[in-house]
């Protein structure tokens, strides 16, 4: 058994983010212009092969929980089929997507075939002018048929959901979103803006904290706190205090910040391993991969990247991300 992959302050990773595409089919304002970004490379991005060997890299090293993210992951073609070769990797426990489900519906068989066990679905609206405005595309009923779809496969549970409110777009969606968990098996999440837009300037004023909203929903169904689920989730849950079910998340990075229990690891799709979201530091393990490194070199790189990791974010302080959300792996 491997030594556990720590950090300098003692934090074990357990959790790696694999980033398949910085492609996206949305262009949410939270996180790239209306016009789109300049794409990557067919060459740049990490074959299937390439990507599974890094996986079974840190799956050996005890970071098991894998999260298949991009840009949008369901553009990669063939993606199903990389699913299920992740799945397959000793040493995985689990395989989540996180996805915008435009692309959902008619994936949705296959992937849950391949091994996926957890889905995130973003939908930031049910209401078609407001999806519109922060998407910039009219394909709300497309989500809403992939979370149907994977809603029909009781293994991809629990379904989750992610919404993230612009102060003076979002407020409205809120007990809309809400209900939407009284109503159907999933786990409404509402997210805060993070810094990692493209083309606007963040400001802590646009964020639409946490605590703001479950005190909106808590005024008109009243909330009982359940804490997270394992120590380093970077949510915490809460239910509706008249009824079991209908969960709800906050995460909230801006405002709480769980910086001090972070599991997590990131590979960008150009194969470059990313410790910290907020941090442009990066390692690059593609070149040392395709350059022949075996895997006892890979893991020496990995472990003194890892052990270089921040203590925190520092959101607020000015620091500001350079690369773009679809080419880091949310």
């Amino acid at each position: 058994m491997s030594a556990p992959l720590a950090d300098g302050f003692g934090r074990v990773h357990r959790a790696l983010r694999l980033s398949v595409t910085d492609r996206c089919n949305l262009r949410c304002r939270y996180c790239m212009p209306a016009e789109g970004l300049p794409w990557c490379a067919p060459g740049e991005l990490l074959t299937d092969d390439e990507a599974v060997r890094l996986v079974g890299l840190f799956a050996r090293l005890g970071a098991g929980r894998v999260r298949v993210t991009g840009g949008e992951p369901l553009v990669r073609p063939g993606v199903a089929g990389l699913v299920g070769r992740i799945s397959a990797v000793p040493g995985v426990c689990e395989v989540s997507m996180t996805t915008n489900g435009v692309l959902l519906a008619p994936l949705a068989d296959d992937l849950a075939r391949a091994g996926l066990a957890r889905l995130n679905v973003s939908l930031d609206s049910l209401d078609p002018d407001r999806f519109a405005r922060v998407t910039r595309r009219r394909d709300l009923d497309r989500v809403l048929a992939g979370i149907d779809a994977a809603l029909a496969h009781p293994g991809l549970r629990p379904l989750k959901v992610n919404a993230v409110l612009l102060r003076g777009i979002g407020e409205a969606d809120v007990l809309p979103l809400a209900e939407m968990a009284r109503r159907r098996p999933v786990v409404m999440r509402f997210v805060e803006a993070m810094p990692l837009d493209a083309d606007r300037a963040w400001r802590p004023a646009d964020v639409v904290r946490g605590a703001e909203v479950r005190a909106m929903i808590d005024a008109r169904w009243p909330l009982i706190p359940l804490g997270r689920e394992r120590p380093s989730d970077t949510a915490t849950r809460w239910r509706f205090a008249d009824r079991p079910g209908g969960a709800l998340e906050f995460v909230s990075s801006v405002s709480e910040p769980f910086c001090a229990t972070c599991d997590r690891l990131r590979i960008t799709p150009d194969g470059r391993l990313r410790t910290c979201l907020f941090s442009d530091e990066e390692t690059d393990l593609a070149g040392p991969m395709r350059a022949g490194a075996a895997d006892a070199e890979l893991e020496r790189i990995v472990r003194a990247a890892v052990l270089g990791k921040p203590a925190g974010h520092a959101i607020g302080a000015g620091r500001r991300v350079e690369r773009p959300m679809s080419r880091i792996g949310g």
